[in-house]
């Protein structure tokens, strides 16, 4: 490839860490149809012949089959696919094979290829939240009205109804697409026709190949264009987020599996026993997302590392930005399609719940409304009141609705029978019927704004 220019080959040191076609050979659909895109136009412009347009698009098509068949051959001779290809095609169809690399450099051919991988990946990705979302509506309008602690600091705060609680998950999942679709527009620009680094000589039309692979337009900087590797750091850093909250919901959900909390059975599917200990069943589809999260956002880091200290424009170390970005997304592909399994199969114990909701004094705001609400009581002053109701209690070992109204009204005698119309659980969460709250029918329109954003129908 490069030898008129050195007396001796490569030593075997050089030629280990210079091949990168153990793990690039992944990019050699994206290189196959940015080398047809190129070669057309460079026979459109007239600086190739139409026949050996034809005989090399041809000569792509072969390769592509024998590719799908038999895998990419991985001779780190050749250091890359581009030239992998490149010499296959030449065994193929001869001297006509050279003429493909004509205004072109592997420079803004694997920027090129980098982005079409990177964008298909973002359109896989973004097609699997959107099912976990589904997954979530689905069971949040199932559980619209069932009951469940809801925690601060992993105390008891107020009751909240399941649905309210993956709806949370929604809409998290909801922004992460977010991130992957303006990452997606910022990286749609074509850097093919940059060559190395300063453009090219010859006349060609870079709109043209960039309209062909889907791009929106051609970059405008040629210096730029072969060293940007943005579209990556975005694509990682929406990867990481997105693992942060499904790592988030796995570790509730293992909290909620275990024998303590009793809230969730997951389904035997997504668990494992144990090699000693029969009555185990372990959550370690859950505990797998959880651990996920630390290498996705590792794989961020490692490129940004990577990145950070490059002068313009192409350096080598840049042969180590795949790596990384093929990691995480194979990550989060196994994590998100868990994590959908393990939220459409698994059970929900809401009877356990709804006890749970019940102890920890979960309704002790709910008092202080009332005070406020019905006796024109400062909400300092209710909150002190309400305080005392809870210590009284917890001393007696009851829920703050098995107090009786004497024991109420010895604590402060404006409190009269109308109070217990709040304690129960269920009016705690039927109360917080303001916009975005867990009252059932808040929740019930977010899930019919959702199914119709995701194209679900009605749910009837």
């Amino acid at each position: 490839m490069w030898g008129g220019r050195f007396a001796e080959g490569p030593s075997a040191i050089m030629r280990e860490i210079n091949a990168s076609i153990p793990f690039d050979k992944v990019l050699w659909r994206e290189d196959i149809a940015a080398s047809k895109a190129h070669v057309a136009m460079l026979a459109a412009q007239g600086i190739v012949t139409d026949a050996d347009a034809r005989t090399i698009a041809d000569g792509l098509d072969t390769i592509a089959g024998e590719y799908e068949r038999d895998g990419v051959p991985e001779n780190w001779d050749l250091e890359d696919i581009h030239m992998v290809t490149e010499d296959r095609l030449s065994q193929i169809v001869g001297a006509a094979a050279g003429r493909l690399h004509t205004a072109r450099s592997r420079n803004d051919q694997v920027a090129t290829d980098f982005k079409l991988w990177v964008r298909d990946t973002i359109d896989q990705t973004d097609a699997a939240l959107a099912a976990l979302q589904r997954a979530l509506v689905t069971r949040a309008g199932e559980h619209a009205d069932s009951i469940l602690p809801g925690f601060t600091h992993l105390q008891t705060a107020q009751p909240v109804t399941l649905g309210h609680h993956l709806m949370a998950y929604y809409e998290m999942f909801r922004r992460d697409r977010s991130r992957f679709a303006d990452a997606r527009v910022r990286l749609n620009e074509c850097p093919l026709g940059s060559a190395a680094l300063a453009g090219t000589g010859f006349p060609i039309d870079r709109d043209r190949t960039a309209r062909e692979l889907g791009f929106d337009r051609p970059t405008d900087n040629s210096l730029d264009a072969v060293s940007d590797r943005d579209f990556a750091l975005d694509y990682l850093s929406a990867a990481a987020q997105t693992s942060l909250h499904l790592s988030r919901l796995a570790e509730e959900l293992i909290l909620w599996a275990s024998q303590p909390f009793g809230f969730v059975r997951i389904t035997d599917s997504l668990s494992t026993g144990s090699s000693i200990m029969p009555q185990k069943k372990n959550p370690d589809a859950a505990e797998l997302i959880r651990g996920h999260a630390g290498r996705i956002t590792g794989c961020l880091m490692q490129l940004s590392m990577t990145m950070k200290g490059l002068p313009l424009a192409y350096s080598k170390d840049m042969q180590d930005d795949k790596p990384p970005v093929f990691e995480a997304a194979s990550l989060l592909a196994l994590s998100v399609a868990a994590m959908t399994g393990m939220i459409a199969e698994s059970t929900f114990n809401i009877a356990r719940m709804r006890q749970a909701a019940e102890m920890g004094f979960a309704t002790a705001t709910d008092l202080a409304d009332w005070l406020v609400r019905e006796a024109d009581i400062p909400f300092r002053e209710a909150h002190h009141i309400t305080g005392a109701a809870v210590k009284l209690a917890e001393g007696k070992g009851v829920a703050l609705d098995d107090l009786t109204i004497a024991q109420l009204q010895d604590i402060d005698p404006r409190i009269d029978e109308r109070v217990y119309t709040a304690l129960s659980v269920e009016a705690s969460v039927a109360a917080r019927n303001s916009h975005g709250g867990t009252a059932p029918a808040q929740v019930r329109a977010r899930v019919a704004d959702a199914r119709r954003v995701l194209n679900m129908g009605d749910g009837a």
